[in-house]
């Protein structure tokens, strides 16, 4: 997959650093061309300087053929400008945004923006934004027979209770990343849009999870 990132500091580097050893090809946009030197001489991808949320900047980055988008500059503005830009007039549907402010990072969430909040921020959060597919393993038991994993959750579970979602897929939620912060759920805690699931599983059934929580809740019994 191509991924354009905008802002090259701490966190923009590391990611495209990231995703470029895990075989992605990555564009990264800044205004300082300095800035470029965080990435070492080892990056092969592109380093555009400008204006992330400009069209002209984001097409030159690869924008119209790239499967994700990162906005992880220093300043909230632009990092939701720029995903806004690359959702509403370039289509891309894995946007993510860094947020200072949790308060605005819940108005954001409500555009259908995700945002991770930088207090609480982690690489493997913005990864998985990026890249939602299947489960991502935080930990197994000695044995391998029970693990750990986030699970890329259907939109249609939004607005469901854990306990459903407990009952239709067989797995235990352990808990949820809510806004950059862990939620520890009750049965009666609701699925809300931009969580991060995390659950105990039988390693075995990891694909019938994945399928389950892909698919969304069943459709009998009038809920």
């Amino acid at each position: 997959m191509h991924i354009v990132i905008m802002g090259c500091g701490r966190v923009g580097s590391a990611l495209a650093q990231n995703l470029e050893q895990q075989g992605h090809t990555v564009a990264v946009v800044d205004q300082d061309p300095t800035a470029f030197r965080r990435l070492g001489s080892g990056f092969g991808g592109r380093r555009v300087t400008g204006v992330g949320f400009d069209q002209d900047t984001l097409r030159e980055a690869g924008i119209e053929e790239a499967g994700a988008f990162a906005a992880v500059s220093s300043g909230d503005n632009s990092n939701i400008i720029a995903a806004r830009v690359a959702r509403e007039m370039f289509g891309i549907e894995n946007v993510a945004a860094r947020i200072y402010d949790p308060r605005r990072a819940e108005v954001y969430q409500r555009l259908g923006i995700p945002t991770v909040a930088t207090v609480r921020w982690t690489a493997d959060q913005m990864l998985r934004r990026l890249l939602p597919s299947g489960a991502e393993p935080l930990w197994r038991d000695p044995t391998g027979g029970v693990q750990l994993a986030e699970v890329h959750t259907s939109t249609a579970w939004v607005g469901h209770k854990i306990s459903r979602i407990q009952e239709e897929t067989g797995v235990r939620v352990a808990f949820l990343t809510r806004l950059g912060e862990a939620v520890l759920p009750t049965s009666q805690t609701v699925l809300q849009e931009g969580d991060l699931v995390h659950v105990m599983m039988r390693t075995d059934e990891v694909d019938k999870v994945e399928a389950a929580f892909a698919k969304g809740p069943e459709q009998e019994g009038g809920h």
